[in-house]
Order: C-alpha cells, then structure tokens, then sequence
C-alpha cells in the first residue's frame, strides 16, 4: 500500500457547524458585531445574518487549517490569524465556546490530514522519480521503465521531464539521500497498519457509557445549527436573532442513547485537554441534534492503544523527512538569495502573495507549527485594545472610490520620478550588508509570547536592522519639504493638503522593511540630526522604558515638529500588529497653525514566512488647534485577501470645511504617491524617492535612513555619549559582525536592567535629561522638549558634563 494511495477524500470531513458569533471589528464601526457564522469542511465563511448566508452573500472567509488558533477562557474569546487575515471572534455563553473551539479544532485536523495526504503523495513521487534516476545512472532498463501491476507504465503527476530530472538530481546529491525514502517507506507500512486497527475498532463499536472524550467527538462529526427553533415563550439572550434555551448549570440534562435514556452531567465536560476548565453542560437544543457514539470493550481499548502507539511511529518519521527535506529547502534558499542580491539593477521585491498558499507551502506550515491551538491567559490577551479587525469588506472603499483610485495611480505613474538628491556628503552605503536570519528560531520565540507586547521581548541581533525606533522617528522627516511648501502655501485648504501628504510620507519607509526590525532604544538614550541641506534640527531621547516611550523634537525656520510614541506590539500566531499611540504635532509659525493627527495600525502578515508583508490600516484625522477653518479625513484602507497587488497600500482622503462640505480630495498609495486633482493645477503632490542601487543588500534602507547612524570624526566629539551613533551591539552589527552584536546586546540590556533596579532601591525614578512631561489640551500625558540640549551642546558642550554609562 501506497502512502499517497489514500485520496482525500477517504478522509471523513467533520460536521458543519453555523450560528451567530460576536466579531470584533477596530473601525470604522469599532466594538463587537453580531455575524453569522458557517464551518464547513475546514473553511470558515460569515456574513451579516442567516439570510445573507443562503443567499451567497459572504463577507469573508478563512481556510482554519491555515491560522494559528488561540482561546481566552475567560472572555470566551477565539483569536483565528491566518497571516493575511486576523479574525476576533466571541461566543456569547461558555458552552457555545466550548462547541465552536471543539468543532473548530476537528475541522483543522480535518484539513491539516488532507494536507498531509497530499503532501505524503507528492514525497512519494519525489522518491519513485528518485529511484527511476537511479535505474538510468546504473543501466537498470528494467527500473527506468517503471511498470504497475497491470503491465502499464506508471505516469507521473507531473509532465514536465526536466522538472522530474532536476528533482531526482537534488535528492541524488543531497544530505543522506536516502532517508527520506527509507522514512516514507516504514510510513507506508506504519500507515497500513493503522488503516487496519483503525477498521477493527469501528467494527468493534458497542453502546455503553457515554465520556467526555466522546461528547467531544460527537460535536466533531455531527452536523449542529446553533440556533434553536422558535417558541411562544423563552428567555432571550443578547445578540442572538432566535432565542437560545437556557443552560442548566446544574443538575442533569436527559437525553435518548439508541432508546436508553441516559443523563449528563458538566461533569462530562470537566477535563478538556484544550481548555483546562470547567465546562457548563451544552445546552437541550445542542443535544437533540446529536448522535452519540459509544464506548469500548477492553479489546477496542487495546486497538487504541495499539493505534496511539504506532502514531507515534508515523509521526517520529515524518519528522526525521521534514528535518532532511527543511535542511535542503535552507540550501535552495541560500543559493537563490545569493543569486538574486548578486544581480545589479534587477532587485525587486517578490510581490505578497494574496492567495492560498500551495500543497506544499500548507504543509510545510503544518509541520512547522508544534502547537498553534493557544490558550492566552486573561492578563495577557485581554486587553483589546489596538485590536485589527481582519475583516476586509468594511474597510474597503465603495467601487466608486475605488475607480478614482485608479485614476489617481494612473495620474502618479504619468508623474516623473523626483531628481535624485545631490551629493550630501554623506555615505551612499553601509560597511556591510545585511546579514541572512533564516536560521534565527523566530517562532519559538514569538510562539512562546503571542498576545504579549513584544517590547518586552529580548530578540536576537540578527533579527534587527542597524537603527533604532529613535532614528525611524527621525525618518519621518525624510519629506520634510512637504511642510516648507505648507508654510508657504496661504490657502489654509491647500495648506491642509500638504499637511495631509506629509503625515502620509511618513509610512514610506516601511515599504522595504518587513525583514528586520529597529533596535529597541535603552532608558536615557538619546539621537540628533542637524540637517543643513534640508533646513532642520532633531532630537530625540527614550525618556520611559516601561512603557517604553520615544519623545523627540524638530524646529525649522518653517515649522515645528513634535511628538511623543508608544507602541504596543502584538504577535497574533501568524501576524504582527505595531498599535502606536501618541499624537503627532506640527505648528507653521508664518500662520500660527498647530496640526495634530494620529497614527494608524501597522500589520505585518505571514511573519514566519518568506512570504512576509507589511500594511498600514486605520483612519488618521487632521485638526487644526488653532482653527477650525478646515479638517482632514485620510484612510488607509485595508487590503483584500483575494485582491490584486493594485489594491494594496491604497489611501484616500478629504478636506473638510465647517459645513461639511468636501473642499479638495486626494488619493494614491502610500508606497508610490499622493494625487490631488481638486487643486486649481491638478497634480502629484508627493513621490516618493527612487530606491538606491542594491538597497535590500543594505535592509531597504533609502538614503536618508542609510545617513542616519553615520558617524564621523568632526561629528564624534560633538555628540554626548548617550547619542545612538555611539551604542556599540548597533554599531557591531552595522559592521557585519552579528555574533559580537549578539553578545554585546545582552550586554547593554543587563546594564539597563542594572540601572532600574539602583533606582528602585533608592526609591527614584529616572528624569529625562532634554524633555519634560506636561498636559496638552484634552489633557493627555506628552513629553515636550525642555530647549536645554541645543544650549548644552554648545556650552560647555557634552563631553563637560557628567556621563551616564548606558552601554
């Protein structure tokens, strides 16, 4: 018997299984959403009621074999992450709970076997190609003509030869080629076997008692509407269009077994391996729909036993065939990168895959996975707040909208590329490129820490890009020429416009940083830019480490610039949320004007993948404290998950004046430009500048990210020594040298830690040295500039003044 023998659909699909559930939604209608909720066959589809269901009407859908699932007990809340999609969603009672996480982890396996049997077919083709390359090498006329038991040859799945060739060579010429073959050849016969104990037990089947292993598995295969048929009179429960019966915390619930009635207790439900909790008893109207199964004799316990045990085998060799065959995937992908950063002029960013992934992909993302059903404490993935919302229906523009859209990229494409910047003076590249981390265990690490903030978490070097979060606030100055022409713009309406394509600038950077991320700065470390060619001073200092908070400062002749940020990080199984809170600040003096705005939600999907990519999705709003002339609107709007690569990184906006009344509209994608055709000279506000040559040698640094941890021999003396140009792990890995990097990190992180608990001691608290905290007008906590670092930079100058040692 053959390991790909057994097709798909040999495999029995669990029961479906449809109701409502609450699902959260962030904007732009925040809070909890009733839906209607469909499982089949592994996919899970919703739309807004029952109907719409009947009607086709779907709003989203996700393949549940492909998400990392992890339950809350406490809120009965399920957090589904599929890396393209991120679904909340929350039963309204713990024994619905306890049904849909029950069905939901059936269904999963469901999927995740059919996976495996595809998988294990296509390994099987690997390895009969393998032999017959063999037969050929060693004249076996016999062996190449492979023949099946009827006398006609064997065709393969796949008609291209070259393909097949190339496959059988790679095996041939691969780490210990045969185990892989050896492997699958005991798992087909561990797999006969249980095929055969597998029959015996279902043929074994009596009726006895009635476990709480076997409610769970009846829930699996049954069929369950989870809405009970009207009556007269009942109580309802919130959220529900049909009312449920109420649950019987205590006592017993009756119920006919085959013509024995039988009761049940919660104590059926006491002992799940999933939740670890108390279940109360699933409700009447649940319980009539089920068929339930029966118990074993001794001998079936035997079988199972026997079943358990050569599991076990099957999964010890499949795991021996997943080490080999991820040990040469490392090969394939070292040698492709090397190929692909060696090439000049042809870099491009492979385009984010939108669609499911393949067989083959599925797989390696099953195995990959120890345990991707969590179970997040309430401390921990209770808070909601800076929830995403996954959902991607209501956050797209109506078709509308969209159309114009495509008339404003059409309108950037036309628009010629900005000159490249004159010669600065400053460097054009890093001393070494950046370092390959595919062999960093990310996953154990965020594994061990979903719904955590991840600012918390130590990350290995390798994982970093040689700049920090007080640096990338600097980079949202790289556009700064947008808030010196809104300084000479007198119409406060087009003054808005710029304003708006300013704040949207902003995210630019990110476009090719979705493989490192920027250093964490230390309590007291500070950052300053003084950019003559651009008419601006920065600085910038960590001024709270828990929470971790980054304040910095920017004057010109032509604004002003301030803001304070906290970012909450949170990993989610298969994406990353970066929820920033804080208000952005600019004032333009030549009118008095002081903007403020928000930032919006940053999502970095498939982070274990090489597939990874970033999208921003919120709604960012514009004021004016001074006036209350005009208002700005600005959505970044999320991607479709069945999308083309044309819908991502859309933005839209508006100007708003008192009334109301749209005054100008503008649009584009924040990777490639901003459009505003309701100017008196319709045109392309902002472009975005041309990436360098070889930038994803250099982390997709441009060019004023790959200025800014530059550091010079007039520059040095000049710097207190707490700038971060002169942080020795940043430094280290700049340089290439990662493993020195590495150490020297867990260095500086213990100094901090040594700081904290000084103070802690001595009952103090650390005072920032360049910023203050006070109260704004809606009386939020910001940390603004105390204008002493200009003045002690000059006089006495740092190096007079007392060092702290940070690092």
């Amino acid at each position: 018997m053959q390991a790909g023998s057994e097709s798909p659909q040999d495999i029995s699909p669990p029961g479906m299984c449809e109701g409502y559930l609450l699902k959260r939604r962030k904007w732009p209608l925040k809070g909890w959403h009733k839906r209607y909720f469909v499982l089949e066959a592994g996919i899970l589809r919703y739309s807004k009621n029952q109907q719409d269901v009947s009607r086709g009407r779907v709003q989203g859908s996700l393949d549940v074999s492909l998400a990392v699932m992890s339950i809350n007990k406490k809120s009965n809340r399920i957090d589904l992450d599929a890396g393209d999609i991120l679904y909340h969603i929350k039963a309204q009672s713990h024994d619905l709970f306890y049904i849909w996480v029950t069905k939901l982890q059936a269904h999963r396996l469901y999927k995740k076997n059919e996976t495996i049997h595809a998988h294990s077919g296509f390994l099987q083709t690997l390895s009969n190609t393998t032999q017959t390359g063999q037969a050929h090498r060693n004249g076996d006329v016999s062996l190449a003509g492979v023949e099946n038991s009827a006398g006609e040859p064997e065709v393969l799945p796949s008609a291209n030869t070259a393909v097949n060739t190339k496959v059988s060579a790679w095996l041939r010429h691969s780490h210990n080629p045969d185990t892989c073959v050896q492997e699958l050849n005991r798992c087909n016969l561990d797999l006969s076997e249980l095929t055969r104990l597998i029959q015996r037990l279902q043929a074994m089947e009596v009726g006895q008692t009635f476990t709480n292993g076997d409610l769970q598995r009846i829930i699996s295969t049954q069929n369950l509407s989870l809405e009970k048929p009207k009556k007269t009179k009942s109580g309802k429960i919130w959220g529900h269009s049909r009312t449920l019966s109420r649950v019987e915390a205590l006592g017993m619930v009756r119920m006919p077994v085959r013509g024995i009635s039988k009761s049940l207790s919660s104590s059926h439900l006491s002992s799940s391996s999933h939740l670890g909790v108390s279940v109360p008893s699933i409700p009447d109207y649940v319980y009539s729909q089920l068929s339930p199964s029966t118990a074993l004799s001794p001998e079936g316990k035997k079988i199972q036993q026997d079943i358990c045990a050569m599991s076990t085998q099957v999964l010890s060799s499949l795991k021996s065939v997943h080490e080999t065959l991820s040990l040469e995937r490392q090969k394939l992908q070292e040698a492709w990168e090397v190929n692909n950063l060696h090439q000049s002029n042809t870099l491009a960013v492979p385009a984010p895959s939108h669609g499911p992934p393949s067989v083959t992909d599925s797989a390696a993302e099953y195995f990959d996975a120890s345990d991707d059903v969590l179970c997040g404490s309430s401390s921990e993935v209770s808070d909601e707040s800076g929830l995403s919302d996954g959902s991607t229906s209501n956050s797209e523009p109506e078709e509308g909208h969209a159309s114009t859209t495509r008339k404003y990229r059409a309108s950037i494409s036309r628009t010629p590329n900005n000159v490249v910047p004159k010669s600065t003076g400053h460097r054009t590249t890093l001393p070494a490129p950046c370092p390959d981390n595919s062999h960093v265990g990310l996953m154990a690490i965020l594994y061990n820490n979903i719904g955590k903030d991840l600012a918390r978490v130590s990350m290995p070097a390798a994982l970093n890009e040689p700049v920090n979060l007080l640096q990338r606030l600097c980079e949202e100055l790289e556009y700064s020429e947008l808030l010196d022409t809104a300084s000479n713009t007198p119409d406060p309406y087009q003054r808005m416009v710029y304003i708006a394509a300013f704040a949207i600038s902003g995210y630019s950077t990110a476009t090719f940083r979705n493989r490192y991320k920027p250093f964490n700065p230390v309590l007291g470390e500070t950052f300053e830019c003084i950019r003559d060619d651009r008419g601006f001073r920065f600085i910038s200092e960590q001024v709270c480490h828990h929470p971790p908070i980054s304040a910095c400062h920017a004057e010109s002749e032509n604004f002003t610039f301030w803001q304070d940020q906290r970012w909450k990080n949170k990993f989610w199984g298969k994406s990353l949320e970066i929820v920033p809170t804080g208000m952005v600040n600019v004032t333009l003096p030549r009118y008095g004007d002081h903007y403020e705005w928000n930032k919006v939600v940053t999502c970095i999907h498939n982070v274990l993948s090489q597939q990874r990519y970033l999208e921003h999705y919120g709604e960012v709003t514009i004021q004016n404290l001074t006036s209350s002339t005009c208002t700005c609107k600005i959505t970044f709007v999320k991607s479709r998950y069945w999308g083309s690569d044309s819908n991502k990184n859309e933005v839209q906006g508006t100007v708003i004046d008192q009334s109301g009344n749209v005054i100008h509209r503008f649009g584009g994608l924040w990777h490639e430009g901003i459009f505003c055709d309701t100017l008196p000279t319709p045109k392309c506000i902002w472009k975005p500048n041309p990436p360098l040559k070889d930038y994803l040698l250099y982390y997709g640094f441009s060019s004023f990210a790959m200025e800014l941890n530059e550091l010079t021999a007039n520059l040095k003396p000049l710097l207190p020594p707490t700038d971060t140009r002169m942080r020795p792990d940043q430094r280290m890995l700049e340089e290439g040298k990662v493993a020195e990097a590495d150490k020297k990190k867990d260095d500086v992180e213990e100094i901090q830690r040594e700081r904290r608990k000084q103070l802690a001691k001595r009952g103090e608290e650390h005072v920032p040295r360049f910023f203050k905290k006070a109260k704004d007008s809606c009386g939020r906590d910001v940390w603004l500039t105390n204008g002493t670092y200009w003045e002690l930079r000059d006089d006495p100058g740092f190096s007079n003044l007392e060092k702290i040692t940070l690092w």
